[in-house]
């Protein structure tokens, strides 16, 4: 996790690695922080872990 812009995309997945076609994996901090928000407004992830990945 980097400071960097809020672009508000962000890719979710289940219990793995999210990353780019070069294989790695980013999110700024900014985009993490909309979506940890996102899924405390509107659950889709009820007790289960979820991954965040810059798009």
């Amino acid at each position: 996790m980097l400071p960097g812009e809020r672009t508000g995309v962000y890719r979710l997945g289940a219990d793995e690695l999210r990353t780019r076609d070069d294989g790695v994996s980013t999110i700024s901090m900014e985009d993490f922080a909309v979506a940890l928000l996102d899924e405390a407004e509107r659950p889709t992830h009820r007790r289960t872990r979820f991954t965040v990945a810059s798009a």
